[in-house]
């Protein structure tokens, strides 16, 4: 599989990523984990691994920390392998209940809060360090500093390697970066043919169409300039890309899965590969967070690697998601 250069950072990783969100089995906290799950996520990560894959995306909260846990398991099955690939997690959400303080999901950047995350991803994972850790949603009570110290303190006992954000917004971005002394290597954003924001804005920026204007924060401008990788998650919006099914209808979900569909016929491939093909062209270099425990479909999604959509096919493709011609 082809590589990109993460950030300004010396990593070569696979510019699909597995995320890892699906392993460990139930959400129910109170549900162990079973061995025939950890055997499934076995399945699944070597199914990534077979296919080029060398990055892992994981947060702490996923299924309350099983999916690390189940994670760790390939380390029993692939002798050395933790060397050859990129493990990420990512902190800063506290499910409710999750503390005795929590009584209501909110985000904690505190130091405390920051280290202890680490901490806890680590002993699940069985790994002494994180090659990159993301800050997972931008917190209104985040002190800038406090993340500084927390970045510099893991960094310098050799738990974190590399550091990053996920869902933050370029203004975010810009005060966060001018108390770090760490640099920011990715932020991962919600990217896909159904969920065209961070594209669009560009299109739409001064034009006298209220129902379409955007923020405009050119969070994906500036993640360019500042060479911070964008992680595309949520590529397939939760299969309606493929399927063309959303609560309500959605017109523009039908004409995507449509056209996503004939292209896919046309070329001999599998539509997830058409669907991240359309991300993996554009030229700031995505790299696209797949997570599903299905073989079949991680298989199906790595035909993209090998996926070359020309600039008409991408152009029809972005106006049926977005249900409009260009202005």
């Amino acid at each position: 599989m082809k590589t990109i250069q993460l950030g300004r950072t010396p990593l070569e990783v696979s510019r699909i990523a597995y995320g890892c969100m699906g392993l460990g089995g139930s959400w129910d906290r109170s549900t162990p984990l079973s061995e025939p799950t950890r055997r499934e996520a076995v399945t699944a990560i070597r199914t990534a691994l077979d296919e080029g894959i060398n990055f892992f995306d994981h947060a702490d909260i996923y299924r309350w920390g099983k999916s690390e846990e189940a994670f760790a398991a390939i380390w029993a099955e692939v002798p050395h392998l933790r060397a050859q690939i990129y493990v990420q997690s990512k902190c800063g959400i506290v499910m409710a209940g999750a503390r005795p303080a929590s009584t209501v999901g909110q985000f904690d950047f505190s130091y405390e809060h920051i280290t202890r995350s680490v901490e806890g991803s680590l002993q699940r994972l069985q790994t002494d360090y994180l090659d990159v850790l993301l800050l997972h949603r931008p917190d209104p009570l985040a002190e800038p500093e406090e993340v500084a110290r927390a970045f510099d303190d893991l960094y310098a006992s050799g738990k974190v390697r590399t550091f990053g954000v996920s869902n933050h917004t370029a203004a975010q971005l810009r005060l966060l970066k001018k108390f770090l002394t760490q640099p920011i290597v990715a932020n991962q954003l919600e990217v896909s043919l159904l969920h065209l924001h961070l594209i669009d804005e560009g299109i739409v920026f001064n034009q006298d169409r209220p129902e379409r204007v955007l923020r405009g924060e050119g969070t994906l401008e500036y993640c360019r300039q500042h060479s911070i990788t964008v992680q595309a998650w949520a590529p397939f919006k939760k299969g309606a890309v493929i399927t063309g099914v959303t609560d309500p209808p959605s017109q523009a979900a039908q004409d995507v899965a449509r056209l996503v569909g004939e292209l896919a016929q046309a070329k001999g491939v599998s539509k997830e590969a058409v669907a991240l093909a359309w991300l993996l062209k554009h030229p700031a270099q995505m790299q696209v967070v797949v997570g599903t425990t299905k073989p079949e479909r991680i298989r199906a999604a790595c035909e993209a690697d090998a996926v070359e959509l020309t600039r008409d096919e991408w152009y029809r493709l972005f106006i049926a998601g977005r249900g409009d011609p260009m202005p």
